[in-house]
């Protein structure tokens, strides 16, 4: 089996892993009501890889596995790779209009990147190495559906882990045997977790200190491993006619956090343990920012035209299309968006090989334009459609049923607006709710905010590794020469 279809990713979820939703175990996460609809949404894009219309992008025979997989476990090499790579990112993030940041093709590129460079892990050990490798094989040949695990609990930032009040809470190693590690501890904002298959568990971000080499471990488990609790937060998922909450009742994507109450890793799935210089180099040694990047900054970009467009169409219907400052604000819009189209293109184009691995990577410089604007351009997309709704989108009935109620033809005339009618109108205001009014509405914009980091962390680090820092400096240094 290479290439699920949705009904056996849901089966596979039936495997008696321990989550608990306000205080009570799930018994089936399947059919919980607060996770159904992320589930649903899921398997849909387990079926679209076998959908003959979409089936030559979304897979590929691979020759590192030895079987057609799902296209984004592809380790790329070619241009080509790198443009289907994109294709398939954005008809996965189009199913979903963007709103799912854990679609699986986020982590399967991440695990694609690090065994593409088990030569990192081989100066580790060459045990580790070949351990990672043929876990990649294992989850490529059976697509399964990753989440990762990597924010130590938020207890006292001014010290380090192995500082805090009690150390044990952040995940660390407590013992080692034939078998494996033994870990305890928590993890945080686990996105996706209760659904997943399987939890890759990195710590980020990469500055340990002496003395945390406990808590310096890279490795993946299944969900169901005993010992492995997942408790999630509050959902924001509404229940009901689609029409009411057209993307939270589909989209919402389950953050928890993961306890491991004294966890048995076994060896073979064991990346790097104990080591603080390994883990701080691992973010940036194994290049897997330039792989993952590549498949955000095609998600944010469908993601952001999706919100142009409800902008647009609510410009459109209460009849302030053609407003000076509004037209402006579309045109600025219009530029945001396509700068970050342009960061995948721009990458693609000027992509190196690495010797090493015979791996194209896409540029790293032109995708961390995506990391710094993607935080500054999703809040104005938000303002933008707040904007052009104004108060109406305040006044909407309780559900669209309402509008086949007695009620109905008032609510026809007072929500009717240019050249829409009130049922129309009314439909497009609720898919503006949902995208800044509501809490799955809020939850998306502190996500667009912070998935990378703080901000001015993104920025600082960006500054210290611009790779044509030296071209432009060398200009301006020849120039000041001739003078």
């Amino acid at each position: 089996m290479a290439v699920r279809n949705g009904q056996a990713y849901i089966e596979g979820l039936k495997d008696g892993r321990e989550v608990w939703y306000n205080g009570e175990r799930v018994d089936d996460v399947t059919t919980f009501p607060e996770f159904n609809g992320a589930v649903t949404a899921l398997a849909s894009l387990y079926d679209m890889q076998h959908d003959p219309a979409h089936r030559g992008v979304l897979t590929v025979d691979s020759p590192e596995v030895g079987e057609v997989i799902s296209r984004s476990y592809q380790i790329p090499r070619t241009q080509d790779d790198l443009r289907l790579l994109r294709e398939a990112y954005t008809k996965n993030a189009e199913a979903t209009c963007g709103m799912m940041g854990r679609s699986p093709d986020f982590l399967n590129i991440m695990m694609a990147s690090l065994a593409a460079k088990k030569s990192f892990f081989s100066e580790f050990s060459q045990e580790r190495a070949d351990a990672l490798v043929n876990y990649y094989h294992y989850v490529a040949k059976n697509d399964l559906f990753f989440t990762h695990a990597l924010i130590s609990p938020q207890l006292d930032k001014s010290k380090a882990r192995h500082e805090q009040d009690d150390p044990s809470i952040p995940l660390r190693v407590v013992g080692k045997n034939s078998e494996g590690i033994i870990v305890n501890g928590a993890k945080r904002i686990a996105t996706a977790a209760p659904y997943a298959d399987e939890l890759m568990v990195w710590p980020f971000p990469p500055g340990f200190q002496p003395g945390e080499e406990p808590y310096a471990n890279v490795f993946s488990i299944p969900m169901n491993t005993p010992g492995l609790k997942t408790i999630c937060r509050s959902s924001f998922a509404k229940h009901g006619d689609p029409s009411n909450h057209p993307l939270s009742s589909r989209f919402d994507e389950m953050d928890a956090t993961v306890v491991f109450d004294n966890v048995l890793v076994p060896w073979d799935r064991v990346f790097l343990h104990e080591d603080i210089n390994f883990l701080n180099r691992m973010y940036k040694d194994t290049r897997m920012r330039e792989l993952t990047a590549h498949q955000t900054n095609t998600r944010l970009e469908v993601k952001l035209g999706f919100l142009y467009a409800v902008a647009l169409r609510m410009a459109e219907a209460t009849g302030v299309i053609d407003r000076p400052d509004i037209v402006e604000k579309l045109g600025e819009a219009a530029v945001q968006v396509e700068v970050i189209r342009n960061t995948t293109r721009s990458a693609e184009a000027q992509a190196t090989l690495d010797p090493e691995n015979g791996v194209l990577y896409p540029d790293l410089t032109a995708l961390q334009v995506g990391r710094a604007l993607g935080p500054v351009y999703y809040p104005a997309m938000l303002d933008l459609i707040m904007l052009a709704g104004g108060g109406g989108l305040i006044q909407l009935p309780v559900s669209m049923s309402e509008f086949d109620s007695p009620i109905g033809d008032d609510l026809e005339r007072s929500l009717r607006g240019a050249g829409i009618s009130g049922l129309e109108k009314a439909k497009l205001m609720k898919l503006a709710w949902d995208l800044c009014g509501s809490e799955f509405g809020s939850r998306h914009e502190l996500y667009e905010k912070n998935y990378a980091g703080e901000r001015r962390m993104v920025l600082a680090g960006i500054h210290r590794e611009y790779s044509r820092k030296k071209q432009r400096t060398d200009h301006l240094d020849n120039f000041m020469e001739s003078l």
